[in-house]
């Protein structure tokens, strides 16, 4: 449900996914993104949510299965798997206050998910929006923890591969946010894998049911949960990369097929 809360000031929601987090450097790159949406956008309110530096995760679940000698209790996994997503955090807090932005760093318990008690599903996460808005009022810039929910006890629950396109989705509608942009290591959808295809051509929009079909061909470029929700709450995603001068995607409710035949003919 989308929040009926009043304020005076936009807030954009930024999604910052390991595919950008290569490496230490990258995350001084990452925050001059970051700055330069800030200084264009005076009024705005930025909420960054983040990933676990790229290959962390899955190192982290490596060590876990090493020092647990098999499979890793899930409690443990996902308290193991939060310090790299808390690492993002921290890192690219100090890199903004470097550059002078005012920036607050979250750590899983104020970064407003909860979930309930029995598992992390994404149709069973609520946001607690005041909190939140509190810090905005007092901070321009928050930066949060992607892939993360609080959990009964005060424990922690992970939302999924990809999870922290999800937190992103679930923070924009909680917080009636004017847009939610998602950065890729890609400038959006593309008819086939840039990388791989020079030919392919991007996408400059396509809808919900439209990126969930590409998913399950392969093309999971946003977590399929993250679009499934974003398409129940009416949440229209902007897709691209850090790259201003690149195309980006909009994934968006349904259009008529009118407008759907005229865009996949540019395409």
């Amino acid at each position: 449900m989308r929040t009926t809360s009043t304020h005076s000031w936009p807030i954009v929601v930024i999604k910052l996914g390991g595919s950008v987090l290569t490496d230490v450097s990258a995350y001084a790159r990452a925050a001059e993104f970051v700055a330069r949406l800030a200084a264009g956008e005076p009024r705005t309110r930025f909420i960054v949510v983040v990933s676990a530096q790229e290959g962390l995760t899955d190192a982290l679940l490596s060590l876990a299965r090493d020092v647990a000698g098999g499979q890793p209790a899930p409690v443990a996994l996902d308290l193991l798997w939060s310090t790299g997503e808390l690492r993002s955090v921290a890192l690219l807090t100090l890199a903004l206050s470097r550059l002078g932005v005012e920036a607050v760093g979250l750590n899983v318990h104020q970064c407003g998910l909860i979930a309930d008690p029995e598992d992390g599903l994404d149709n069973e996460v609520r946001v607690d929006a005041l909190p939140l808005l509190s810090r905005l009022a007092a901070h321009r810039v928050l930066v949060a923890p992607g892939f993360l929910a609080r959990a009964a006890g005060d424990s922690i629950a992970t939302l999924g591969r990809g999870g922290s396109d999800l937190t992103a989705v679930l923070l924009a509608a909680g917080l009636n946010a004017e847009r939610c942009e998602l950065i890729k290591d890609v400038p959006g959808y593309f008819t086939a894998d840039p990388h791989r295809d020079s030919s392919a051509r991007p996408i400059p929009r396509l809808t919900h049911a439209e990126a969930l079909r590409m998913a399950a061909d392969g093309c999971d470029l946003v977590q399929p949960r993250a679009v499934r929700r974003a398409a129940e709450l009416g949440l229209r995603l902007v897709v691209r990369s850090a790259d201003p001068t690149a195309p980006s995607s909009s994934v968006e409710a349904e259009f008529s097929s009118q407008q759907s035949r005229v865009l996949h003919a540019a395409g």
